[in-house]
């Protein structure tokens, strides 16, 4: 369990979820991908993920409150010689709070101490936030290109 105390994450802890953990996990997931729906077309692919086989496999790190609420998520996994960034998910109501940038850190964090040297994700390129976020977090766009039906632009982050 990690703990995030002043502005970056709120004072939210973070721990790897556990399966009653997985409602909490799919409500944030649908909360915080709803908006994107009409835009890109159809549900984004983190609201139709397998949470329940992610949290079995250790993937889902989950950020609470100190009254147990969750706040977001973040789901990773090693790959070759980076992390993969699958999925990263804050509630609305804990929007601005610094939860989605305490998620991405221990993210690092974890890549750093199994000593691999990056961290990869991608994102759809409907959700145009994340398209300013993730550079100002210190990604860099390496490529676009369209995968099953969504427009995805991919970031790498080198971890030094």
């Amino acid at each position: 369990m990690v703990s995030c105390s002043g502005h970056s994450g709120g004072g939210a802890i973070i721990r790897t979820a556990n399966k009653s953990d997985e409602p909490a996990v799919r409500r944030c997931a649908e909360r915080a991908y709803e908006r994107y729906i009409a835009a890109i077309g159809r549900k984004p692919a983190p609201m139709v993920a397998d949470f329940e086989t992610q949290i079995e496999a250790g993937l889902i790190h989950a950020a609470f409150d100190a009254n147990g609420l969750l706040l977001g998520f973040i789901v990773f996994l090693p790959k070759d010689n980076h992390m993969f960034l699958e999925n990263v998910a804050v509630d609305p109501s804990a929007a601005g709070a610094g939860v989605g940038k305490a998620l991405i850190r221990y993210c690092e964090e974890t890549a750093r101490r199994e000593g691999l040297g990056s961290v990869r994700l991608y994102t759809n390129e409907k959700m145009i936030e994340n398209l300013a976020i993730y550079p100002h977090l210190g990604f860099v766009e390496t490529e676009r290109r369209s995968e099953d039906g969504f427009n995805r632009v991919y970031f790498e982050k080198r971890l030094v």
